[in-house]
């Protein structure tokens, strides 16, 4: 009689078929909310004609939850389940600013998952409302660079997951398509006179956006320039700059949902090409600036991309270049009625927004087309 060689295969089975079908459902719903879900307008706003140079505005406010990070929640809690990170019942937390756990609070109610946003103290009192307003609950850290440790912890203590926005971004987002940002924009810009954009203005939070965007371009062998609009008291600029991972820095960002006081494992700054460090200062009037021309509010990561835009049509329009520049209207401004929009609190952070009120009137002379 032959021996029973199969028989004797070491062998651990640890299939779940409940968990596997619950997974399969999750994903289902996530899969359900996409197609429900359409894509954001590509605004146009009008410079002069004799420049060349068109402007247009990627407004990802109009996502359900109302900001960029609602594609970046939709992928991290897809990224999850396919990943078999994801039980019945787990916890999910997440260090964010507030956006983001705006849109994973969603997320989280829709897979019928307990959420907890790591949250600055100083983050805006409407972000909180809408955080808890779409089931979430709020625990707050007192500094910025306090937020990934405390997640971790709590997510241990109660047995969850820790999401991890400033690790996954860049790797749960499907960069050379799949209906990503880019591949939206570029669709959108075919029939338009520039449909290949001379440059994309983004903003670094987790760095997702500029890594999704920046791979798709080399990956289809696309010219355009990748441009950051990095913040004060953020350590992307001078990390990406002296090529030094280990730059810190002491205090956070003043501009909501950018900017991180360490490099963050989802910013790849190979994928760069430039990147600026604008003022708060400017970042704050250029949100103002573009909410009176768009007839309603955008948040001041919006500002910090405009003031990039600024410097690049001034370049461009020295060197006599045509060509299309995109960037982002990455949330409402609605969100910040009581901080960036309130003059009385603005002139306690020492901003003075006038001057560059005036630079920007002069060097973006621009009306909704």
């Amino acid at each position: 009689m032959r021996p029973d060689l199969l028989g004797g295969i070491a062998d651990v089975d640890r299939l779940d078929p409940d968990l596997r079908a619950w997974t399969a459902e999750r994903v289902a719903r996530l899969e359900a909310d996409a197609r429900r879900s359409a894509d954001t307008h590509l605004l146009r706003l009008a410079l002069p004609a004799a420049w060349g140079i068109d402007l247009y505005l990627k407004d990802e406010s109009t996502h359900h939850t109302g900001s960029l990070k609602h594609r970046l929640a939709r992928s991290l809690f897809m990224y999850a389940l396919v990943n078999g990170w994801l039980r019945p019942g787990a916890t999910v937390v997440e260090s964010s600013s507030g956006s983001t756990a705006v849109s994973e609070a969603h997320f989280a109610r829709l897979l019928d998952l307990p959420f907890v946003a790591v949250v600055p103290r100083g983050t805006s009192a409407r972000k909180v409302a809408l955080i808890e307003a779409q089931g979430g609950r709020c625990h707050f850290v007192d500094r910025a660079d306090e937020m990934c440790a405390e997640s971790r912890r709590l997510a241990d203590e109660v047995g969850g997951l820790f999401l991890d926005q400033f690790t996954f971004a860049e790797r749960a987002t499907d960069w050379r398509g799949h209906n990503n940002i880019a591949e939206s924009i570029l669709a959108q810009l075919d029939r338009e006179p520039h449909p290949v954009p001379r440059w994309v203005v983004v903003g670094a939070g987790t760095g997702g956006s500029s890594a999704t965007l920046g791979r798709y371009l080399r990956y289809h062998q696309l010219p355009t320039g990748l441009c950051v609009a990095d913040v004060e008291d953020s350590a992307f600029f001078d990390s990406w700059r002296l090529g030094d991972p280990g730059v810190t820095c002491e205090r956070g960002s003043r501009i909501e949902g950018i900017g991180r006081p360490s490099l963050e494992p989802s910013f790849i700054g190979t994928v760069v090409d430039r990147m600026m460090r604008i003022p708060d200062a400017a970042s704050v009037a250029a949100a103002r600036f573009v909410s009176e021309r768009l007839g309603r509010r955008v948040g001041p990561s919006t500002g910090t991309n405009l003031v990039a835009v600024a410097r690049l049509a001034a370049e461009m329009r020295r060197r006599g270049e045509s060509g299309s520049l995109v960037t982002l209207v990455c949330d409402s401004g609605d969100r910040y009625h009581d901080t960036y929009f309130d003059d009385a609190w603005v002139a306690a952070q020492g901003w003075d927004l006038a001057p560059w009120l005036d630079v920007l009137a002069e060097e973006l002379p621009v009306r909704p087309a």
